[in-house]
């Protein structure tokens, strides 16, 4: 059965975060298939992060990252976008994320002739939703593309800032480029789809 652009995404982020870390210049200490312990803690784990459920951590990224910024209603309208904002969210924050896609917008809505300009409080709600809707109108498939990149430019430059305010942050931002520059041929490819299956049919035997 085909999986959702949804479980492709987790489990590539599952698959590249890899399991326990606790890397001393990482600024969230220790995580776990990618979650921090105090995104853990606010999820209502106690325990060792060593011994993190792993289908909890699905269960987290599917309601921090994926629902929290209404990608339910963004996929439909560019897949590539939603994959953009999907893990800038779980790198950066999900209300970061959720920001630059209102200031974007914002800045492309040519004075507020095609739509109006949003409050960018990082949460994606019927204005952001309805600016969306209305820059593909106007713009077409090729605009929202060009929105989608211009995220991602976004996202290398925050990148490479932290990078410069944290020389320590040196250690992680190779990496990070190559996360961000590979994602789309990483999630949509043969690979992320076997990735998705496993994943979800271990979590079931987990829960079981």
């Amino acid at each position: 059965m085909p999986t959702s652009l949804k479980q492709r995404l987790i489990a590539a982020v599952i698959d590249r975060e890899g399991g326990y870390v606790n890397h001393s210049s990482d600024r969230g200490g220790p995580t776990n298939y990618g979650i921090t312990r105090a995104v853990a803690r606010e999820n209502g784990y106690q325990g060792d992060m060593r011994n993190l459920p792993k289908s909890l951590a699905v269960k987290i990224y599917e309601a921090r990252y994926w629902t929290s910024i209404r990608l339910d209603r963004i996929a439909p309208i560019s897949a590539t976008l939603a994959e953009y904002l999907f893990d800038f969210g779980v790198h950066s924050g999900p209300g970061r994320s959720a920001q630059e896609l209102q200031r974007t917008l914002n800045v492309l809505n040519s004075r507020g002739k095609l739509f109006p300009d949003m409050k960018v409080d990082g949460a994606v709600g019927p204005a952001t939703l309805n600016a969306l809707t209305d820059y593909r109108k106007h713009r077409g498939g090729a605009g929202v593309h060009v929105l989608a990149e211009s995220i991602n430019g976004v996202r290398i430059a925050f990148c490479r800032g932290l990078a410069e305010r944290d020389e320590r942050q040196e250690d992680f931002v190779y990496g990070w480029f190559h996360r961000v520059v590979n994602l789309r041929n990483e999630v949509e490819s043969d690979y992320g789809e076997r990735l998705a299956i496993s994943l979800y049919s271990e979590i079931d035997t987990e829960v079981a």
